[in-house]
């Protein structure tokens, strides 16, 4: 379907008039040009507008009109270029910064002195190439990350995931200790992903096992196994600081995560290990984006009717809501990426289900469809 065909559906399907038609499509086209159609999942004959048309008619025609307004008022797209903006400012704006004060404090000098002390600039480069960067999912862009960091980072400081074997571990002991000394090990481990909205996956309590899960316990466990495989060589000193960066948060998951932490301080034996762990972020989302079930808007009450339970599994019940109707945990992001939409958004965005017409459940088509991955 061409781009003409598509607006003239669109036209039709909303009922517009033709003044009203015209001011619409050229919004469109503009947003259709330069932010939708790059989404992954659409492919050729098959992009923005045509999955809008098919979007749209899914609903009364009474819903057709505040669901169009939410999509062209309240969605939230973020694309490659801001993406690739918040990969190159991790290191300048976060990293370098936060060894800059480390030296300093070492050195008892201000920070903004590190670079006229030359004791201080030889520590700094020190304490750069002992942190370890690594990639929490595949989410984390570590490539391009590593290409934004040519000439200021090592390869064999940046790796692709947590999990890794005995030789792993071994060679990127063996590289640092080339460049360090014979006793060098890791001071600063940097874990990087691309967001966080209930902060469930990074970290939770298992009621069922008593137990606190996620990936920051998974890398825990991962460096005593490194360790053990390593004849108890340490590859991360005893004191080293562990931080976890990533590139886009919603406000409920920068409070949490810190809450949770102090949780878990409070309710076992790992404070100290804990008390070496800080959480930074790229951009955090407004407090006021989510879609909750207390909102007056009147998508709000299409998010509802339009609703299919089939949605809801093991995975969403981890989240301790069963519920997906405003997405996991129910976050009620209005959120999607260029590369996937999470499950924390509302899942009017992205579902797709049979429906059940016996029990007069509706079958949802999806405007943005996710692909799965994982519970976020």
């Amino acid at each position: 379907m061409n781009q003409k065909l598509g607006l003239q559906l669109l036209g039709e399907v909303m009922q517009w008039s033709d003044e009203q038609a015209r001011g619409e499509f050229r919004w469109l086209k503009l947003m259709a040009r330069f932010r939708y159609d790059g989404y992954e999942d659409f492919r050729a004959g098959v992009r923005f507008l045509e999955r809008l048309s098919v979007w749209l008619q899914q609903f009364k025609p009474h819903h057709r009109e505040p669901a169009y307004q939410f999509v062209k008022n309240r969605l939230v797209y973020i694309g490659p270029a801001e993406m690739q903006l918040l990969v190159e400012r991790l290191y300048p704006d976060i990293i370098e910064r936060r060894l800059m004060r480390a030296v300093s404090a070492a050195r008892g000098i201000p920070p903004y002195l590190v670079w006229r002390d030359s004791a201080a600039v030889n520590d700094l480069s020190a304490l750069r190439r002992k942190s370890l960067f690594m990639a929490l999912s595949d989410g984390a862009r570590i490539d391009e990350f590593r290409r934004a960091n040519v000439g200021v980072l090592s390869n064999e400081q940046i790796v692709v995931a947590t999990q890794l074997d005995g030789s792993k571990w071994r060679d990127l002991l063996k590289e640092l200790r080339k460049d360090q000394g014979n006793s060098a090990t890791f001071e600063n481990v940097y874990l990087i992903d691309d967001f966080v909205a209930s902060g469930t996956t990074l970290l939770r309590f298992n009621e069922e096992d008593n137990s606190w899960k996620g990936k920051l316990i998974k890398f825990r466990d991962t460096l005593v196994e490194a360790q053990a495989a390593l004849g108890n060589t340490p590859v991360i000193a005893d004191g080293a600081q562990i931080h976890i960066h990533h590139y886009v948060a919603s406000a409920y998951a920068e409070s949490i995560i810190a809450n949770r932490v102090l949780e878990m301080k409070s309710s076992t034996s790992v404070g100290n290990w804990l008390d070496r762990v800080s959480f930074s972020f790229g951009y955090i989302l407004p407090s006021d984006l989510p879609l909750t079930r207390q909102s007056t808007e009147t998508f709000r009450q299409i998010v509802e009717e339009y609703y299919d339970p089939t949605l809801e599994n093991r995975h969403s019940a981890v989240s301790g809501v069963q519920s997906m109707m405003f997405g996991y945990k129910e976050c009620g992001l209005p959120l999607v990426f260029e590369h996937n939409t999470p499950n924390n958004s509302l899942p009017i965005l992205w579902a797709e289900t049979t429906g059940d017409s016996v029990k007069g459940v509706h079958a949802m088509r999806p405007l943005f469809r996710r692909r799965q991955r994982h519970s976020e």
